[in-house]
């Protein structure tokens, strides 16, 4: 006698060439399965068509009973007790004999979901850690090591990260026997749905720890602050992050640590002002000096570092003779040093030239000549043309 499947074209069911692949045999598969579910369809013949796609799922997924099929075999046996999850048919009652119908298994084969996830691992990375440092201006320009302050989670040093207290383990869970997750069994008129979710009384873990360590709380790990010496390159600003790798949290289970991110911040200087890789700062000349011209000792930003050489503490600035208030003079290599590059920025110095507020009479008379001899004793008003970069300068000069 002929058996009910050999006359069944699981190709044509599933709508698959019979060179299909077995991943679009699975797409296959979930597009059918969506579109004829009783849940979803309105045919009256839904039932029997769902249960043909489920048949023709059973066979060729199967890499034997593809086979035998394609050979012109048999491959469910002759009866339906072996394949589509032992469907007796539909009929009125639309029940299910066997084992009845898991839920998981289509779910699996529809949406390539597990249908047992087993136990979890206690072990896990650590998250990442976030701590903020700040730095004067000359720490940020020139590099330094600074000692940072770190609140993290470490191993437990007295289970080592086990959890257990000493001379005792972990037992297997005996409400899911081990497996981490428990199948429950729900009617329907599809037969019996089985879900599974994690154990919660191992939360998935499959194990139980009967005598926790009194150090961790069977956590594996504690609390603790340590000093970590962090070296911060030359050049960094506002905003650059120092990646440590392994010095984060220790994970549960006193599982492997994450990283940890030192953030910067540079103080504002009361003196310089940074502008990329160059430094700016602004000096008041008398209007004497600048008239006449003069030299001004600096100090530079170096001037600030115990450890730097003498001779780069301070430099020398000519001021030529007639130099004009907002003047910019730029001093080469005296600026920033470049992150991850060679050279560095300058050091801009603008003059601020001072008119003196309070002369005495003597003072008054000398300049009163002055201005006779070089015929200033009024003055039009002049407006320069084009103009603005001297308060642009100014502007510039004071962080504006």
């Amino acid at each position: 006698m002929t058996s009910p499947h050999m006359s069944t074209d699981y190709y044509d069911v599933l709508g698959v060439p019979r060179d299909a692949s077995p991943e679009q045999i699975k797409k296959a598969y979930r597009r059918m399965a969506m579109k004829v579910h009783p849940d979803v369809a309105t045919e009256p013949d839904a039932a029997d068509k769902f249960k043909q796609v489920q048949e023709a799922y059973e066979v060729l997924h199967d890499p034997q009973k593809r086979d035998i099929y394609d050979r012109g075999g048999d491959p469910l046996g002759g009866g339906f007790g072996g394949g589509a999850g032992g469907f007796s048919g539909f009929g009125g009652a639309s029940n299910f004999s066997g084992g009845g119908f898991d839920f998981t298994n289509l779910v699996d084969a529809m949406f390539g979901a597990q249908s047992s996830r087993g136990p979890r691992s206690r072990v896990r990375r650590g998250q990442d850690a976030l701590v903020r440092l700040t730095l004067t201006l000359a720490e940020a320009a020139f590099g330094i090591t600074k000692p940072v302050r770190v609140d993290t989670a470490v191993i437990c040093h007295k289970c080592s990260g086990t959890g257990a207290s000493e001379g005792s383990e972990p037992v297997p869970c005996s409400t899911c026997d081990g497996r981490g997750d428990i199948t429950q069994v729900q009617r329907s008129f599809l037969g019996d749905i089985r879900t599974s979710q994690p154990c919660p009384a191992c939360r998935g873990y499959g194990t139980i720890i009967p005598h926790p360590c009194g150090e961790c709380s069977g956590e594996g790990r504690v609390r603790s602050q340590r000093t970590l010496n962090v070296k911060i390159p030359a050049g960094v600003t506002t905003g650059n992050r120092i990646h440590l790798g392994s010095q984060g949290e220790v994970g549960p289970g006193g599982g492997p640590p994450g990283d940890l991110y030192v953030e910067l911040r540079v103080a504002d200087h009361e003196v310089f002002r940074r502008d990329g890789d160059n430094l700016e700062m602004v000096i008041k000349v008398a209007m004497t000096a600048a008239a006449l011209g003069t030299e001004v000792a600096i100090h530079t930003l170096e001037a600030e570092r115990e450890d730097s050489d003498p001779e780069n503490r301070q430099v020398n600035l000519d001021i030529p003779p007639g130099t004009q208030s907002g003047t910019r003079i730029a001093l080469e290599n005296r600026g920033v040093p470049r992150l991850r590059n060679n050279g560095r920025g300058e050091l801009g110095i603008t003059l601020l030239v001072q008119t003196p507020t309070k002369l005495d009479d003597q003072q008054r008379e000398l300049l009163r000549h002055l201005s006779e001899l070089r015929h200033e004793e009024s003055v039009d008003a002049h407006v320069e043309r084009g103009g603005g970069s001297f308060f642009d300068r100014l502007r510039g000069a004071f962080g504006g």
